[in-house]
């Protein structure tokens, strides 16, 4: 099996790079393009995407963790093609059409727990927590919210508050919205309180109740707390179970709602619709977005209905709930929940095996982790002390990328492996072949 997808053109290619400089003169700066990964989309199918110069790659990104049925996927396109002739918008939140109800109702019946729940449209996953925030100062009657560091809520400035990942993204933005505690998140391979793996998670609890809670905010003027029960641009780190309990437990205990933000680990990603199922653990409030509309903008904040408890005019959205939106994400949902999600679970569990095997192989890999097609491959650059190696990571990113394989990083120093849930075996064997070829040929660099 070859470990080059691509033709071996220099990139980016003559009508790439026109592309690139046009951007270069119009688009924000603010984006995250890179140099190094010059990118350009003329077209896309399935798991592969084609760039202006006939480059085609194949995609595990899913246009960050986005393309949930693969790209252009025919029932999806068929659905919108047959909404976009009826209707195309006219503002859920002041009319009715039936596409924006059946969504309602079809993730009431996904979402766990056995209450009703109403769910308020946005745009997406960034508006979705804003709702969240919204909705739980308005239902408990409190100001104080908690978050984790290492956590991505979106950018806007209620969720970019909740945010613990990255300085640059609050750099010349301060100050934000009061009354956010960041606490240390269960991140095991680094524990926090530098303890056994098999404990720390105990401690990450008994540090919100015994200290926030008990020495440092008030538990009756604390809101809610957020949330990834996987931390997407944190590192891909799923949360230990005994912690989720634990945090569920005290969230009861003082009538704080647990916000858990799903935007990228939900809509089957995991093997599960919803990463929380996993733990058997049902939140108060759960946020969606990227996964849920195949590609279009959609995001949703759902939460049990005696929670929900706003009155009119407490929060809208323009385009939240769009019809062609709304009539995309129920076919993506029953995509999802009929095959998608099944084979998430299982072209993931092989991936992520696959991974561990090459491990001892390999000096840059220090952890494997994830759940589905969730999946994250720390680099170090060494095993024993763990040292980080973000241009390693970097460089084995960018050398997949010219071999053809697109994946992205996540975290200071981990890839994260995050295909649409279509893809195949042989698509998976086709990347971890490339991957290691990379991997092989980045360590023969650095260490011979």
């Amino acid at each position: 099996m070859t470990k080059i997808l691509m033709k071996t053109k220099k990139l980016p290619g003559k009508n790439s790079k026109k592309i690139i400089d046009l951007d270069k003169l119009y688009i924000s700066p603010s984006y995250t393009r890179d140099e190094q990964y010059p990118l350009t989309i003329k077209k896309a199918k399935g798991m592969w995407i084609t760039d202006f110069d006939d480059n085609t790659f194949l995609d595990f990104t899913a246009g960050i963790a986005v393309c949930a049925t693969g790209h252009c996927h025919p029932k999806i396109v068929s659905a919108i093609c047959k909404q976009a002739k009826t209707l195309i918008h006219m503002s859920g939140t002041d009319f009715y059409y039936e596409s924006q109800g059946l969504l309602a109702k079809k993730l009431n019946d996904l979402t766990p727990g056995p209450s009703r729940k109403n769910v308020f449209f946005a745009n997406s996953g960034t508006e979705a927590n804003e709702a969240a925030i919204k909705l739980a100062k308005a239902h408990t009657k409190r100001t104080q919210f908690i978050a984790f560091l290492g956590s991505f809520h979106g950018r806007t400035v209620g969720s970019l508050s909740l945010s613990g990942s990255k300085i640059i993204h609050k750099q010349d933005m301060l100050p934000l919205m009061p009354g956010v505690t960041h606490v240390p998140y269960p991140y095991c391979y680094r524990c926090p309180f530098n303890q056994n793996p098999k404990t720390c998670s105990i401690d990450c609890a008994s540090y919100i109740e015994n200290r926030i809670l008990g020495s440092l905010i008030p538990p009756d003027d604390v809101a809610g707390i957020f949330i990834e029960t996987i931390q997407g641009e944190g590192g891909y780190v799923p949360a230990p179970q005994k912690f989720l309990v634990e945090l569920r437990r005290i969230t009861k205990k003082h009538g704080i709602l647990y916000i858990d933000d799903e935007i990228q680990s939900g809509i089957g990603r995991t093997g599960k619709m919803w990463a929380t199922e996993h733990f058997g653990i049902v939140p108060d409030i759960i946020t969606a977005a990227k996964g849920i509309a195949s590609g279009l903008p959609l995001g949703a904040m759902i939460a049990s209905s005696d929670i929900m408890d706003w009155k009119p005019g407490m929060h809208a959205s323009t385009f939240g709930g769009n019809p062609i939106a709304c009539s995309t994400a129920l076919v993506t949902l029953d995509l999802v929940k009929k095959t998608l999600m099944k084979n998430a679970e299982k072209v993931g569990g092989y991936i992520k095996s696959e991974l561990i095997k090459m491990m001892p192989n390999h000096r840059l890999i220090g952890d494997i982790r994830g759940m589905g097609l969730m999946i994250g491959i720390e680099c170090v650059k060494d095993k024993h002390t763990k040292q980080i190696a973000t241009k390693e990571r970097n460089e084995i990113i960018y050398e997949c990328v010219r071999r053809g394989l697109l994946a992205l990083p996540c975290g200071k120093n981990t890839i994260r492996f995050c295909p649409p849930l279509i893809v195949t075996k042989k698509e998976a064997d086709m990347a971890l072949d490339v991957f290691e070829g990379v991997l092989s040929h980045i360590e023969k660099k650095k260490f011979d």
